[in-house]
């Protein structure tokens, strides 16, 4: 086990999700992980589950964890692909492919392998085995693009707003410096492998699905560090009932330099967007029960606090230009959450727009937030310029 193992599986939060490298390790710590689960834990007749796609995947892990466990100390029933141990503990190898087959057992510790290929039906009904036990669990797996269950639900764990959630991510050149893997042998892939297929197999990055309006490769040219110069203005996103509400400012040169994302009461919503936008000119969502919201800001006779209603054709607009700041990189933002709710955020087609928003079960409040903040700044960049006057550009005023 070397460090980025320990660090992944042996956590103390209940969940632990991590993206992996192909032949980085994950399958080995998490048997390690579950069966001294089962050997510390584990009672007679308690059962402790791995979970594969499919059988064959499950059969690789049932036959590497009988190799692993002195021979003493265990019996095995190869039909059935399951692990008894001195101790009466069960470690059971099953295939997701069937999720009914997955309801009804009580389970004490589990591992779902290669999540982003297994079902997602099959991780309802894994999470519903222990439920009475209360049990943890390791999730891990190579990552396979973004419209899958496991790639959100590591988003969720990477944001860090849930305390059962542990996310880590292991890399081949983890395993490389680990002296698992042989640089010469992840070169030669990397060289032999579409650029996509590589990152996501050894870099443990998702691919560049369809659907993104942003695109992945703009997104990670516009990262940089906080900006620590003063906001020129700020976006205000509300939160809806489970949602954040976040403020994001930008600096003079369009750089995020202030993000702030909570949750509270109406009343102590107000007063914090008061408290930490200082009277800077302010785009803020108005609709809904964010109207309320906005007139409460407007009392204290600023001038300094737009409303922004929210439609399909106007989020669209807003969308669209943060599009165009992020592809001409005149926008830069932090890495973490407004980075990881842009990369998942999508849009489609209907009949008579475009519809942007986050994936189901996922948040949108730091886009919308950076979105309503650039179109401030750049209402403030062409109010500037007609200020000024004229401009002699390219031979014509």
């Amino acid at each position: 086990m070397y460090p980025e193992q320990n660090d992944a599986f042996f956590c103390d939060e209940r969940y632990g999700l991590t993206e992996a490298s192909t032949k980085a390790g994950k399958t080995v710590g998490c048997i390690v992980w579950l069966t001294e689960q089962a050997f510390v834990g584990g009672g007679d007749g308690r059962n402790y589950w791995w979970v594969a796609p499919v059988y064959s995947q499950a059969q690789i892990a049932y036959t590497r964890t009988k190799r692993a466990i002195p021979r003493h100390l265990f019996s095995a029933l190869d039909g059935q692909m399951k692990i008894t141990l001195y101790n009466g503990a069960h470690i059971w190898f099953k295939s997701g492919d069937n999720p009914d087959n997955l309801f009804g057992e009580d389970v004490y510790a589990a591992v779902i392998d290669e999540a982003s290929r297994v079902r997602e039906e099959s991780w309802y009904a894994v999470r519903s085995t222990i439920t009475a036990t209360r049990g943890p669990m390791r999730i891990i797996g190579n990552v396979k693009g973004r419209r899958n269950w496991f790639w959100r639900m590591a988003r969720q764990a990477e944001a860090g707003d849930d305390p059962t959630m542990h996310y880590s991510r292991i890399t081949a050149y983890n395993a490389i410096h680990a002296g698992v893997l042989s640089k010469d042998e992840v070169d030669d892939a990397q060289r032999k492998l579409p650029t996509a297929v590589f990152r996501e197999l050894y870099e443990a990055e998702a691919s560049d699905d369809e659907g993104n309006p942003f695109g992945f490769e703009f997104i990670k040219k516009c990262t940089k560090s906080l900006s620590p110069k003063p906001p020129v203005c700020f976006g205000w996103d509300l939160a809806r009932k489970l949602d954040f509400t976040v403020g994001i400012g930008l600096d003079d040169s369009g750089d995020v330099c202030r993000f702030h994302r909570f949750q509270a009461p109406w009343h102590e919503t107000t007063e914090r967007i008061l408290e930490e936008s200082q009277r800077v000119p302010s785009l803020v969502d108005s609709s809904g029960v964010g109207d309320p919201i906005l007139e409460n800001l407007q009392r204290d006779g600023s001038g300094r606090y737009e409303g922004y209603l929210y439609s399909a054709q106007s989020k669209q607009k807003l969308m669209e230009g943060l599009a165009v700041a992020i592809h001409s990189g005149t926008i830069g933002f932090p890495e973490g959450p407004i980075t990881g709710e842009l990369e998942s955020f999508e849009y489609r087609y209907t009949r008579l727009h475009v519809l942007y928003s986050a994936p189901e079960g996922m948040n949108d409040d730091c886009v919308n937030a950076l979105a309503l903040a650039w179109a401030k700044w750049n209402g403030r960049r062409r109010i500037s310029r007609r200020e000024r006057g004229p401009v002699f550009i390219g031979g014509t005023w």
